[in-house]
């Protein structure tokens, strides 16, 4: 099923996919159907599912099919793009049976992407081990989507009001992060950081903080010699060509000093600079995906099984994730 209203929208809707149905996913998309929002949204999902979430909880959500989609996006209004999920009765509990059925949906929304249906992809949060329990090699939708693009290099950011710090490398354990990181591969990334600041977030001349590896960048090579011998040479390339990158800068301390007034802060791993950025602001974060053709954006938080269904769970993220695609979106048409 496709939205083929969606051909005659000047402005066009932002593809939702609400992601775990174990989890919060489909009940934050259901509150924030409920918000003014500044695109249409339209949602791929199980329609039967979200409707017996929205009876449970009380929301007074009125899902619609794709087809009827309007341009503005109508308050308490959720368009659906129908994928049948296996197992509804699945609260709390996350079944391998529905991992097919996530990913249809995420197959069908970088489809629509690439073909013009939707302006961008805002995803709620996975399990990503039940996916992988399914038998399917999933690491995450970073690297999912990037496969399903072509896209050579994803790299992960996470950005709100204040701050955005990009990632070296994503999932993986840390003791293999020293192994992955070489020069081509962080010069690369950091191309990829500096065209998606000036091209998707219009930033002319951006100024990018890069973090050392080991503690304080290395100690003059006391404490390693990755950062001499591979990170500042990727620097030095990137001043080479007129850029404003900077480092490497010791971690503990780049946030504060270096780093404070950057449009962006390259860490080495996930747990070097995101662990700061969701201390800052946690709940208003947008994880951004760059390197793929297409625009994607996520909330910054997990499935939350624990609290699925009590109807705690903030729709704060998610409702960032969709203002910052609209945005990204809106310049994009715009260029």
């Amino acid at each position: 099923m496709r939205p083929s209203s969606t051909s005659a929208f000047n402005v066009k809707p932002l593809a939702l996919t609400p992601g775990e149905p174990a989890g919060i996913g489909p009940e934050i998309a259901l509150k924030a159907a409920m918000q003014p929002l500044p695109r249409s949204i339209i949602a791929i999902a199980d329609p039967a599912l979200l409707a017996a979430r929205a009876e449970m909880m009380g929301l007074p959500v009125r899902l619609a099919p794709a087809e009827a989609a309007v341009e503005q996006h109508q308050p308490g209004v959720l368009p659906v793009l129908a994928v049948p999920f296996a197992q509804h009765d699945c609260l709390g509990k996350p079944s391998t049976e529905n991992a097919a059925a996530l990913l249809s949906t995420l197959d069908i929304a970088v489809a629509g992407c690439q073909d013009g249906r939707f302006g961008a992809l805002v995803t709620g949060p996975l399990h990503k081990s039940v996916i992988a329990d399914a038998g399917y090699a999933f690491l995450g939708h970073t690297e999912y989507l990037a496969e399903r693009c072509q896209a050579a290099l994803p790299v992960m950011l996470l950005a709100n009001e204040t701050m955005r710090v990009a990632l070296a490398t994503t999932h993986m354990p840390l003791r293999a992060v020293a192994d992955a990181i070489d020069q081509d591969m962080l010069t690369a990334t950091l191309d990829v950081v500096f065209d998606a600041l000036t091209q998707r977030f219009g930033i002319p001349d951006p100024s990018i903080a890069v973090c050392g590896l080991n503690p304080h960048a290395g100690e003059g090579r006391h404490l390693g010699d990755e950062d001499e011998d591979i990170i500042r040479p990727a620097i030095v390339h990137q001043q080479s060509l007129g850029r404003r990158v900077s480092g490497p800068h010791p971690a503990d301390t780049v946030f504060n000093h270096a780093g404070k007034d950057a449009d962006c802060i390259l860490a080495m791993f996930h747990d070097q600079g995101l662990p700061v950025i969701k201390f800052a602001g946690f709940g208003d974060i947008v994880n951004i995906t760059l390197g793929l053709p297409i625009i994607r954006t996520s909330v910054d938080h997990g499935s939350a099984l624990d609290i699925a269904g009590s109807g705690v769970a903030s729709e704060t993220s998610l409702l960032a994730a969709i203002h910052a695609a609209a945005s990204l979106a809106a310049h994009q048409d715009a260029d």
